[in-house]
């Protein structure tokens, strides 16, 4: 196992799913908002990356604007200036970056950061973003982590920031609904990359947690997290592997 290891805090309270979000209070995914409230009861925090057209890391899960904005088109294809004036559906907010972000959460609570493929395929065409990300983390303080589906983007990340504890975002290419770099779909079901890339934990989907690939890193002692479960029933029984949760729709004991 690489010798980085997740902060325990990952453990010990769920994790919310791009901030406690609810658009019924006004509340986006990845919004201000939503990281103010997930503060405010406790909670960890899950936020997306995606890079814009100069180069910032913006807190974003889409890679087109279209479904969470007004807008339409690549978010890649706007600066952050552009971005910070394009409002979130249903809120008064706009995009935030990741300086903005971490300012806003300022380690009170774990912070678990994904980067999102810029690749498109799982591939090696990735950089930007890991770099952005590595210089609006330093120097920041309180529990941060870093993970891709990517293996590529999480190896970058440990080239470029070897003491940043770092993960790998799973679930099975061979039973789900993936078709990028369907070649190394069983690869990617036996989590091959895991030691390569010098993870210390992965983020798994919920419903393939009994993948033997899932069982052999626990008995690694390797933290395992999982996505995204939206009910106590889903909590329990991901709770049987999982050493935490991700979680957004209903409200988790702040201490399991």
């Amino acid at each position: 196992m690489n010798d980085v290891a997740l902060p325990k805090a990952f453990l010990s309270r769920p994790i919310a799913h791009r901030g406690l979000h609810d658009l019924s209070k006004g509340s986006a995914e990845n919004s201000r908002a939503a990281i103010k409230a997930a503060i405010a009861h406790g909670f960890g925090i899950e936020i997306d990356l995606q890079l814009a057209a100069d180069g910032a890391a913006m807190v974003f899960h889409d890679y087109a604007l279209d479904r969470l904005t007004g807008e339409t088109g690549s978010l890649k294809e706007r600066t952050r200036s552009e971005l910070s004036r394009v409002r979130l559906r249903g809120t008064d907010e706009t995009v935030p970056d990741l300086p903005e972000v971490l300012a806003l959460v300022a380690g009170r609570v774990p912070l678990l950061i994904e980067l999102k493929d810029q690749d498109g395929a799982l591939g090696e065409n990735i950089g930007a973003l890991e770099a952005a990300v590595t210089e609006d983390l330093a120097g920041y303080k309180g529990p941060v982590a870093v993970m891709s589906f990517n293996p590529h983007s999480t190896a970058a990340m440990m080239a470029l920031a070897p003491d940043l504890p770092r993960g790998l975002v799973t679930d099975s290419f061979t039973k789900g609904d993936w078709t990028p770099q369907p070649q190394r779909a069983d690869a990617l079901d036996r989590i091959e990359d895991f030691d390569r890339v010098g993870a210390c934990f992965i983020s798994h989907n919920r419903r393939f947690l009994d993948m033997p690939a899932v069982a052999d890193l626990k008995a690694r002692d390797v933290p395992i997290l999982c996505w995204t479960v939206r009910s106590p029933a889903e909590e329990a029984a991901a709770r049987r592997v999982a050493d935490n949760i991700t979680f957004e729709g209903y409200f988790p004991d702040a201490s399991a």
